[in-house]
């Protein structure tokens, strides 16, 4: 998420659901709870492909019981005709092998001594074998056929030698990628643009048309030769799903009055995707992308509550943070009469009763999971409703059972937003694994099910509350109307408000530990957590967001400008479980007693946790950051745990005094404390950007993570003077043409050959 890309800090939950304050009698916990649930009597679940989730506990185990296939190292012995109890080829790790390296305020990629890397795909490389080398001056066009920016979350979709689709395939495949927004000051894309384009209104359109162009999707051919690792420019798989590709509707909101628009009068297609963050992989094969920040693109006239008679779309329009007079980010709307200008005014100027004649409802297309299938460009993408629309993050899968429903966890990306999971309908059959038509069986897994939104309470239990008309609470809802269950899909958020959901500290990406059956969360950092709250925006700590600290060294900030990992446990019904929280981000000389709850060590400390993606073949899970409190010190990382399970720690209190000096005691579950070889600093980035995606290939040999908005302080003023940039990534690291920095994915390879992170 880039610094300029602000929308995180929207906060429109202005809902009176309580934050455990007002319930807090601060019992210590039965550990009984945590530690006598057996694992059978937690949901089964785990991460499908890369899942961006936990990790294991620090025991030699064998692989998850679904993990990708893996090449048999040589000298393997030949298995013997009679039966023999498998032998586990690729174990869990018990412990990290590498040596940590320290925090870095380079301007360069640092990783492990043993390692190395390459950049492989950069903003504005061609997709095509026909599209022009990039020249990375602002004179650059066609990007529809070029890499997008702000590379994000991404999966591994691997092919065999002849090109097929295989699980297995180590040297060959795609990467299907997000990307999520672009490098802007004000308005203008700079560094996109020869002189840095324009700040002010109207704005030109073929700066527009590239702006929207670098938004979406891609996915590109990557292959290895010689252990080296290339794009194929040329390959048939090769694509990019930008703001203006035609997509579908599916699932509860397909058809309803709040999707129809002057583009599809029926409300069953919308145009394209946009700032696309997390990712998940599903179960049959395909690429979930989660869109985040979306709202802000839009723009409504100061009179447009007015014109709208101030009905219930306004109440709508107000929680997803666009009220009246809302400027957008780009101005887009601005760029032209065309139809693809006059779709980010979402303003009601049109004289028709359902918006079929303007776009007051496009911004109801947005705020999505959406599928696509990686392998197959003729298959039209479909966003799936059934998931809920917020500011979403990564989608992760619980392990699928045969005769079983699927479980898909879901965060709410913005200052004191919800977490989810969808249960569906289908039950799970294992030869959908594998199917015919990829898109059809997302049809029937995400079109369908249960949507709940999470509750926790004081003692360290949590309910997963129904979002459904049959919950009274949401039917008689007094702030809004709802309906019918598409009305909850698209507002999803009232929905939560309606049935007194914890508000967290921002929620980003999650994900299953295919080993203990846990679900991990992100709760990146929360600026508006107070002691003394003064607004509604404000929240007092809870058991679940135990920590108010004031940073008073460096990039000062108070709340919780350090952020922390919270886990998951489901009890043995549908509605219910327990959690803790695993690890908390601190800076290592921070007091252990109220910040540095963790005991994080010099090689371990990090602040404001971002990504998660848990590798199914090592068992470490990787916590990548999106910092702006700790980066006085160090720029953003990525870190390698081993981790245990709920309840591995112990019950903490801490004790706050309040400004009429009553004392306010918050009861939270702090995690083992992570031991020297359980948790170390891998890599840490160049200057000014945001580490984030990360995929791997099957045998655990190469990861690819991507490099964000790299540069990103560099000033608009300075476009044409790179010695002012902030970052020169990755030319200065010997990548493509010019000095302007770029987002860009980098491959990672351990010089023996042997797998990442032993």
């Amino acid at each position: 998420m880039s610094k300029s890309n602000n929308f995180n800090d929207e906060n429109s939950n202005t809902s009176e659901n309580p934050t455990f304050d007002s319930v807090l009698e601060q019992r210590l916990i039965n550990r009984r709870r945590f530690l006598g649930m057996s694992l059978s009597g937690a949901a089964a679940l785990g991460g499908m492909g890369l899942g961006l989730v936990g990790c294991s506990s620090g025991e030699i185990l064998p692989p998850p019981v679904s993990p990708l296939p893996s090449t048999t190292p040589s000298g393997s012995p030949v298995p013997s005709p009679t039966p023999t109890p498998p032998v586990a080829v690729n174990p869990i790790m018990a412990s990290l092998g590498f040596t940590a390296v320290g925090k870095s305020l380079l301007d360069k990629v640092v990783i492990p001594a043993g390692y190395s890397y390459q950049v492989i795909y950069a903003l504005g490389d061609p997709l095509t074998a026909s599209t022009p080398a990039y020249k990375n001056d602002g004179s650059d066009s066609d990007y529809e056929n070029r890499a997008g920016d702000h590379h994000d979350g991404m999966e591994y979709f691997g092919l065999d030698a002849a090109g097929k689709p295989s699980s297995s395939g180590i040297e060959r495949g795609l990467l299907a990628m997000n990307h999520e927004a672009t490098t802007d000051e004000t308005r203008s894309s700079f560094f996109l643009h020869a002189n840095g384009g324009a700040s002010t209104l109207p704005r030109p359109a073929a700066e527009v048309d590239k702006e929207v162009a670098i938004h979406g999707l891609s996915v590109v051919e990557v292959k290895a030769t010689n252990n080296k690792w290339a794009t194929v420019p040329s390959s048939a798989f090769n694509r990019r799903v930008t703001p203006l590709t035609e997509v579908e509707i599916s699932g509860p909101a397909r058809g309803s009055a709040l999707l129809k628009t002057k583009y599809s009068t029926t409300g069953t297609k919308t145009r394209g995707t946009i700032n696309n963050c997390g990712t998940g992989k599903t179960p049959w094969g395909t690429y979930l992308s989660g869109e985040e920040n979306w709202s802000g693109y839009f723009f409504r006239v100061a009179a447009d509550d007015t014109n709208r008679n101030n009905d219930k779309s306004v109440t709508s329009l107000k929680r997803y943070g666009r009220n009246a007079g809302s400027s957008s980010r780009h101005g887009w709307e601005t760029g032209g009469a065309g139809d693809q200008y006059a779709r980010w005014n979402i303003s009601k100027i049109g004289s028709s009763a359902d918006g079929s004649d303007d776009y007051r409802n496009e911004m109801n297309g947005q705020g999505y999971i959406i599928e696509m299938d990686a392998y197959d460009k003729t298959k039209p993408l479909k966003k799936r409703t059934a998931l809920g629309r917020f500011a979403h993050e990564s989608a992760a899968f619980g392990l699928p059972v045969a005769g079983k429903p699927l479980t898909v966890y879901l965060g709410d990306d913005s200052r004191n937003e919800y977490m989810y999971k969808f249960v569906s309908k289908a039950l799970w059959v294992a030869a959908d694994a594998n199917p015919a038509d990829r898109m059809a069986t997302g049809d029937k897994y995400l079109n369908e099910g249960t949507l709940y939104v999470a509750k926790f309470n004081a003692d360290g239990s949590g309910q997963w509350i129904e979002l459904s008309m049959s919950n009274a609470a949401i039917a008689g809802f007094a702030t809004y109307s709802f309906a019918d269950l598409a009305d909850i899909c698209v507002n999803t958020r009232l929905a939560g408000d309606a049935v007194g959901a914890t508000k967290m500290d921002r929620p980003e990406w999650g994900g299953v530990n295919p080993v203990t059956g846990e679900y991990y969360q992100t709760l990146t950092n929360n600026s508006n957590r107070r002691i003394d709250p003064a607004s509604s925006s404000q929240l007092t700590p809870d058991s679940a967001n135990p920590r108010y600290y004031e940073d008073n060294d460096g990039n000062k900030g108070k709340g919780n400008p350090n952020g922390h990992i919270l886990r998951m446990k489901e009890g043995t019904a549908v509605g219910s479980f327990v959690w803790d929280v695993y690890l908390f981000g601190a800076e290592a000389d921070a007091d252990k007693a109220t910040v540095n709850l963790s005991n994080l060590t010099d090689d371990q400390d990090f602040s404001s946790p971002d990504g998660l993606a848990f590798s199914q073949n090592t068992g470490i899970c990787w916590i990548q950051t999106d910092d702006g409190a700790y980066t006085d010190v160090s720029n953003c990382m990525m870190l390698a745990a081993i981790a245990g399970k709920v309840g591995d720690g112990a019950a903490k209190t801490l004790s706050y005094t309040k400004a009429d000096t009553s004392v306010m005691n918050v009861v939270t579950q702090v995690g083992a404390k992570p031991a020297a070889d359980k948790l170390k600093r891998f890599l840490v980035g160049p200057k000014d950007c945001e580490i984030t995606g990360l995929c791997e290939t099957p045998d655990g040999k190469a990861i690819f993570i991507n490099i964000q908005h790299p540069g990103e302080g560099t000033k608009m003023a300075d476009v044409a003077d790179p010695t002012k940039y902030t970052s020169q990534w990755p030319s200065n690291a010997g990548y493509g043409a010019g000095k302007r920095p770029r987002s860009a994915t980098i491959v990672i390879t351990k010089d023996d050959g042997g797998r990442i992170g032993s």
